[in-house]
């Protein structure tokens, strides 16, 4: 699978081109954790015509295309809840929801813009050094100690459903993993990498964590919360920025998603998984 290609030719610090993507960015706030289309739907509305009418004016070039493919799958995923609910029906719509918001952007670059714009690199024949390996025990020890704390002293483990039998635990670890991985997909690979085809890197990880951390205050990761996401979805940006690799991006959140699945089970049923240092 070819590798994802980004241009690091140095861009202005500030363009007008900012001003579309940064409302685009903004728009995820309407449209996930305050659930107000009505308002959000009209700002991404603007941010395509500013976007278009900077192409025409020759102010930025394919901004118009880009903007448009991550304002289409966001679009997609506000057309549902994302709250936890790990009910069949539920499991069943929003997995629907969520794949179609990665799948029909990158089916419009591939195959009516004719490029290979959107990628997925997973870079498997690439071995991992020292420091890669080194953090990934650091996530390790950050997701034990820091993730049963922030849920269960902030309450947001009620977000996430009850589970006490084995059908609704190997739900929530399905979902929980399904939903890490989309995250990659769609905000890392999608939004951050056609964000990047425009911006400097610090403003296109900027951009991309505004809409990372609409969607998972929506998720579930409330109260204090952004505290831990803000971070994690700047270092996810970075990290990608920084290593080409999907699949190293995905294993970083895969880990920390495990340690989210303990703790929202260990804080529902302490008695039975007693792993970590808090309890309820």
């Amino acid at each position: 699978m070819p590798t994802a290609v980004i241009d690091d030719s140095p861009r202005p610090v500030v363009s007008w081109a900012l001003l579309p993507a940064i409302l685009l960015s903004l728009s995820a706030l309407f449209l996930y954790p305050l659930r107000m289309q009505l308002v959000g739907y009209p700002i991404v509305v603007v941010a395509l015509i500013l976007a278009w009418l900077l192409d025409r004016r020759g102010l930025s070039t394919d901004l118009f295309r880009d903007v448009l493919l991550i304002a289409i799958g966001m679009v997609i995923v506000s057309t549902t809840s994302v709250k936890a609910d790990i009910s069949w029906i539920n499991f069943v719509v929003v997995g629907v929801v969520l794949g179609l918001a990665v799948l029909v952007p990158y089916l419009i670059a591939r195959f009516a813009y004719r490029d290979r714009r959107i990628r997925f690199p997973w870079r498997i024949e690439k071995r991992w050094g020292f420091a890669q390996w080194a953090y990934l025990v650091g996530i390790v020890l950050a997701g034990y100690l820091i993730l049963p704390f922030y849920f269960i002293q902030s309450g947001t483990y009620l977000n996430w459903p009850e589970v006490s039998t084995w059908d609704e635990v190997a739900r929530l670890f399905v979902g929980v993993n399904a939903v890490g991985t989309w995250d990659e997909l769609f905000f890392i690979c999608t939004v951050f990498a056609l964000l990047r085809r425009h911006f400097p890197t610090w403003q296109a990880n900027i951009l991309q964590a505004v809409i990372f951390v609409s969607f998972l205050w929506e998720l579930g990761y409330q109260a204090w919360g952004p505290l831990l996401t803000i971070p994690f979805a700047l270092i996810q940006g970075y990290t990608f920025n920084l290593t080409k690799s999907l699949t190293y991006v995905l294993t970083v959140h895969l880990l920390f998603d495990l340690f989210v699945f303990l703790a929202i089970v260990s804080a529902r049923n302490p008695e039975a998984l007693p792993i970590f240092l808090i309890t309820p």
